[in-house]
């Protein structure tokens, strides 16, 4: 595994079984995530976009041990450990949950009414033993808590006293006090006013760099994303269809599902005549997607054999890869 490489999945699929089906038959089964190949490096700040259904919550999940992986692999590696996480035994996991952190979408639900802010933080060290004193935790909680421009006075009070804002900043706090190396943020300002997400957007990116920590970012807000990544992943129906550093992907989107998504960005400029691209039809059934290229039910530009072959991923250009058969056709 390359040396600068946090996370690399391979061929990473996860599937969930339904009840039902016929009696002798296969089970139905949605395919969440298939046969995706992701690299993240250490210290970046890495999105990943999509729709909502596209499986970018189950991905994340998987990167973290989180869900069932059906097939592939993940492979964890930082100065100390490497993990493949389909093998890893208890204690290699309870040192994985160290290691990675989640930040949940709502701040509202993730946070225990009943408990102060000094407890729900200081929680994730006492359940995994991090600290042997109450000194101790106390001084991690109050390091941590500074850090996330929360004060001695907040730490006394219960989460119903905050704002939105202010209980992300909790939840935030939480999963970093176990000075995690990798951290995935899954919808973590979406919930929050336009105004308040600037605010804790900025707090992640300043976090980031003074821990040097790896974040996976997952949104749907491609406008959020553009303004915190270096690099961006685009998942339709359990795929990766396109990846890129970020100022790239923007500037020359090469799959057609990255430019509905990024046409359908609002601009500030009222003489902008850029119209938003209409996507027609829904996003196919994850227990029964369609042959071919997965989006080419609703791909404008769909040929036969968009209807026939799945496209897999190729490189554009050193950084750039795009999984379209009509790619350099489209180029504009």
């Amino acid at each position: 595994m390359s040396d600068d490489i946090l996370i690399k999945a391979r061929d990473l699929s996860v599937h969930y079984p339904l009840s039902g089906g016929g009696l002798f038959g296969p089970k139905p089964v949605v395919k969440a995530v298939e046969g995706v190949n992701l690299d993240i490096a250490k210290g970046s700040f890495f999105g990943l976009v999509g729709e909502s259904g596209s499986g970018k919550t189950t991905l994340g999940r998987a990167c973290l041990k989180a869900a069932p992986i059906t097939r592939g692999t993940v492979n964890y590696s930082d100065e100390e450990v490497d993990y493949e996480l389909t093998s890893v035994d208890k204690l290699e996991l309870k040192d994985y949950r160290k290691r990675s952190q989640l930040i949940f979408q709502d701040p509202y639900a993730a946070l225990s009414p009943r408990m102060t802010v000094r407890d729900i933080i200081a929680e994730p060290l006492e359940v995994m033993g991090l600290t042997s004193t109450r000194e101790e935790t106390d001084e991690r909680v109050r390091e941590i808590a500074a850090k996330c421009r929360l004060n001695l006075e907040h730490l006394r009070r219960f989460p119903h006293a905050f704002s939105g804002g202010q209980r992300q900043r909790i939840s935030i706090a939480r999963a970093l006090v176990s000075r995690p190396h990798f951290v995935v943020a899954d919808e973590s300002v979406a919930a929050l006013d336009v105004s308040i997400q600037a605010d804790v957007l900025n707090l992640l990116k300043e976090i980031q760099q003074e821990m040097g920590l790896t974040f996976l970012f997952i949104s749907h807000d491609l406008s959020v994303v553009a303004h915190v990544c270096d690099h961006v992943a685009v998942m339709y129906l359990g795929r990766l269809v396109e990846t890129a550093p970020t100022r790239e992907l923007f500037a020359a989107p090469r799959h057609p599902y990255t430019k509905a998504l990024l046409s359908a960005i609002p601009s500030l400029d009222p003489d902008d005549p850029k119209v938003a691209q209409k996507l027609e039809g829904e996003i196919p059934s994850p227990t029964n997607p369609p042959p071919g290229c997965k989006f080419q039910t609703r791909c404008p530009y769909a040929i036969d054999i968009c209807r026939k072959d799945e496209p897999k991923l190729e490189h554009s250009s050193s950084e750039h890869e795009v999984a379209c058969h009509r790619w350099q056709e489209l180029m504009d």
